[in-house]
């Protein structure tokens, strides 16, 4: 049974940086897609970056491009997302999800498994 568990969110004033971690299980992750989203109340879940956990393909939305750097750590198992130069509308709670296919996709419906999520706040 595969089980994502986050961590590493919190509150950080605007231009300031925080590093998410996800923790995943179960599997071996190999021929796997994670990804990382995001949602706000009222809105929906939104795709922030994903990687391929082979290879290490990655892809980001545009918001976050040259801010935010995915990675992953094939002995500890894990999935990590740099933030850096946070804004306020990067509030909201952070998801990391796994998909059991080789490319990457950037819909939420395209990822199997999700964690339980982390909140983000950023002040401004």
């Amino acid at each position: 049974q595969v089980q994502l568990v986050e961590s590493g969110g919190g509150l950080v004033q605007a231009g300031g940086s925080l590093r998410l971690s996800c923790a995943a299980s179960g599997r071996t992750f190999s021929n796997y897609v994670m990804g990382w989203f995001r949602q706000t109340p009222g809105k929906e879940r939104e795709f922030v970056a994903a990687l391929r956990w082979s290879g290490g393909t990655t892809e980001y939305a545009d918001s976050v491009k040259g801010r935010f750097f995915i990675s992953r750590d094939n002995a500890k198992k894990t999935v990590s997302l740099q933030m850096n130069s946070l804004k306020p509308e990067d509030t909201g709670v952070y998801y990391c999800a796994a998909r059991s296919r080789t490319y990457i996709a950037t819909q939420v419906y395209d990822y199997d498994y999700w964690g339980q999520g982390t909140q983000v706040t950023v002040s401004s």
